[in-house]
This record gives structure tokens, sequence and C-alpha cells, in this order.
């Protein structure tokens, strides 16, 4: 994302501004001032106030796209609604992998049939799949899906986590 503006410092904005003054008799001693007053009170925040401040000019000028994720405003800017708002922007978590942590030694077999029955696997990758545990069994499977998967493990003596 390309930044509102060239990272100029201030400064040799404000020497530019009054080498232009200089030249143009449109520009009134009191707007310079004006200017160099609100480049010094810029300054003077801290970074988080610089954050806030950027964000809520981008959001001035109609620039919303440019205002990053995360970035947020202080409520005292956003007010009420922009609180409960956050909450509801928060995605929940539609893919999962099931992960097998450890299994229980006299249920083996029954954990290698059952990982078969779920992947497409043949009989001695679905061995060397399960004794390689802690191990990803499956990736991106819906919420329904994995459910139903880590119960029927959990059926036959495995200890299943979902991430």
């Amino acid at each position: 994302m390309p930044p509102l503006m060239p990272r100029t410092p201030i400064r040799r904005l404000l020497s530019a501004a009054a080498a232009f003054r200089r030249f143009s008799s449109a520009a009134p001693e009191s707007r310079t001032q004006k200017l160099e007053r609100i480049a010094d009170e810029l300054l003077s925040l801290t970074k988080e106030e610089r954050n806030d401040y950027s964000t809520l000019f981008r959001l001035r000028l109609g620039l919303n796209n440019l205002v990053q994720a995360g970035g947020g405003l202080p409520s005292a800017v956003t007010g009420p609604a922009g609180d409960s708002a956050a909450p509801a922007e928060e995605k929940e978590k539609t893919a999962f992998d099931i992960k097998l942590e450890k299994f229980d030694a006299t249920a083996k077999i029954k954990v290698i049939k059952e990982v078969r029955t779920f992947t497409d696997l043949g009989l001695k990758e679905a061995k060397e799949l399960v004794e390689k545990t802690p191990v990803v069994l499956k990736k991106g499977v819906t919420k329904e899906e994995a459910e139903a998967i880590a119960a029927k493990l959990k059926e036959v003596g495995a200890t299943v986590v979902l991430e």
C-alpha cells in the first residue's frame, strides 16, 4: 500500500513552503503561522497519537480503503458504535486442522483403520502417519466434518485436537 505522502521531513516541507510564500503574494503571514503551529503540534504527538491522527485524517479525506485493518481509532473518535462494531467484524473460524495428539497403544490398529476411513491413504501410509504422533491428519476441514472425525477417533482411544 503506497503512503499518502512521500516521507519528507516536516521541517523541509516548511522551508519549501516559506520559499513558496516569498514568491506568492496570495499567501498571507497568518496562514504560514497557522501551518507552523499545526506542524509543531503534530511533531509533539506520541507515536500512538500520530497513528490515530493519520487514520482519522484518511477517513475525513474519504480515503477509507487506505485505513489499515486493525489500525483502529480511539473510542473518542469512533464513539460507542465503534466499540460494539469491532467484535462483529471478527469472523468465526471455518476451516480446521485435525491433529492426532496421542492414542492408546492397545487401540493402535483401530486408530489406523479410522484414519484410513477419512484419508486416501493405504495401510502402510496410515500406519506411518499414526506412528508420527503428534501429527496433523487432515487440513482445512469444515467444522462439522472435523467434529465428526474427532468424535470417531476419540471413540477408538485417540486424543484429537482441532486447530
